[in-house]
């Protein structure tokens, strides 16, 4: 909501997020979490001028271990072209792996079409999880964002801050409940963007900004835990099967190939996974 709208906070909740005033020698004051997120938030990113049930549903899977400028590139296209569940369910799953183009990850392609067929043939169910694909986070994500529910959704970014602030690594659930304490006094859609716009600008894996973070007061960590630095990196791409896999999905958006012509190895894998399928002699993405 707009600044002019938001209660203003308690003296104690001001404190807990960091707030503070000026200091003795001239220090800058540290800014609250809710006017941080007011001057700095990630608020020009198109899926988040919509409250569209289906558009912030699309725009958290194809966020989901994609980069931010990444989506932006492809977010106008693939949502123009389905922008309701009708649309993509009726589309067929071809149609859909193929505007997903190098988002990687093409299963998710394949299950938001999957979740799409669901919606438009049952309705939205209460429960968002009980969609193909859809796990915790993603449906509390788009019950704040979407339905104005007041609940605790933790993605990468939200649960290095809550981790840092806290000094210790947290299971799922205690990242849920200190996400609540953390972002006070903000409320559901403020609160999820908020933490995550914190994580994503300043308290990054790598450099985080301390010095402008409005949770630096209260945080035990300021800068990375020690944990962070042993969890296990990603494999390489270049030479890897997802690499093979992804030659062999950017000739099919193409259009029909000889599966002779193809790695067979890595085609296999794409046919096992529901994003490819043999037509005679040749293969194709997926129809069905």
């Amino acid at each position: 909501m707009p600044p002019s709208e938001r209660p203003s906070p308690s003296a104690a909740e001001s404190n807990d997020c960091g707030a503070g005033t000026t200091s003795g020698n001239g220090e800058a004051t540290i800014a609250t979490l809710a006017d941080w997120y007011d001057a700095h938030g990630r608020h020009d990113l198109a899926w988040r001028r919509t409250r569209d049930r289906w558009a912030v549903l699309v725009s958290e899977v194809m966020l989901h271990q994609t980069q931010v400028a990444r989506v932006v590139a492809a977010w106008d296209g693939f949502i123009a072209r389905f922008p309701d569940p009708q649309t993509m369910a009726d589309a067929g799953p071809d149609a859909v792996i193929a505007a997903w183009g190098r988002l990687g990850y093409p299963r998710r392609a394949r299950r938001l079409w999957e979740a799409a067929v669901r919606v438009n043939r049952e309705g939205w169910p209460i429960d968002l999880t009980e969609l193909p694909g859809i796990g915790r986070y993603t449906a509390r994500a788009v019950g704040c964002q979407a339905d104005g529910e007041d609940v605790a959704a933790v993605e990468v970014n939200i649960r290095r801050v809550v981790e840092r602030v806290a000094g210790r690594g947290l299971t799922e659930r205690q990242a849920e409940d200190a996400s609540l304490r953390v972002g006070r006094p903000l409320h559901g859609r403020e609160r999820l963007l908020a933490l995550m716009d914190v994580g994503a600008v300043l308290c990054r894996p790598r450099d985080p900004r301390c010095t402008d973070c409005p949770l630096r007061r209260r945080c035990a960590t300021r800068g990375p835990l020690a944990h962070e630095a042993v969890r296990r990196r990603q494999p390489a791409f270049a030479g890897s099967f997802r690499q093979r896999r992804g030659v062999v999905m950017a000739r099919l958006r193409a259009g029909p190939v000889p599966v002779h012509d193809l790695d067979g190895e890595a085609f296999d894998s794409l046919v096992a996974d529901g994003l490819a399928e043999r037509a005679g002699r040749d293969a194709r993405l997926a129809r069905s």
